[in-house]
């Protein structure tokens, strides 16, 4: 199982006055009312990509792009100073498994990408290799964006929400 799954399963269940309650709250907020999650999240890998699109015609934005680190959801609002930080990690934290799972495997998808990308990149750069640097980045760069579309989508509850058979068949060996 999984870090995120045992988060999840180890995350006291909210009563369904909780849920209603939690659920009034979070529509005056920046977090969806169907998919518990907000955008505010994807500010984290944006900043990586900006760094990485910068690398190629700036090799020395490198230093600063592997100085990123990938931050969990709530790590991410705890540092940002936003207001209902609080209030968005909650609903994380209740967040309906059919959008949650699969956000939270993307997100690990995303982190693994971007290091994998980084290590690229690092690679190219320190063999001299920059006339295949430019076609390195533009794979890596359009992967992540697809992988932020996909965020994206699933943050706004406008992706499918998966079936718990399809969320159960993603976690099965």
């Amino acid at each position: 199982m999984t870090a995120a799954c045992e988060a999840l399963d180890q995350a006291p269940a909210l009563t369904s006055a909780e849920m209603a309650t939690l659920r009034d709250r979070v529509k005056s907020s920046n977090v969806n009312d169907t998919s518990f999650l907000a955008t505010d999240y994807l500010n984290h890998f944006n900043e990586i990509i900006m760094l990485m699109e910068m690398v190629p015609s700036m090799p020395d934005c490198l230093e600063d792009a592997m100085e990123w680190r990938p931050k969990s959801y709530q790590e991410h609002f705890r540092d940002s100073g936003l207001g209902d930080a609080d209030l968005t990690i909650m609903a994380y934290e209740n967040a309906p498994a059919s959008y949650r799972e699969p956000f939270d495997m993307l997100v690990t998808e995303m982190n693994e990408r971007i290091a994998a990308g980084l290590h690229i990149l690092e690679s190219k750069i320190s063999a001299g290799a920059m006339e295949s640097l430019d076609a390195w980045n533009e794979k890596i760069l359009q992967d992540l964006n697809g992988r932020i579309e996909r965020l994206s989508a699933i943050i706004n509850a406008t992706a499918p929400a998966n079936s718990q058979d399809e969320v159960d068949s993603l976690f099965a060996d």
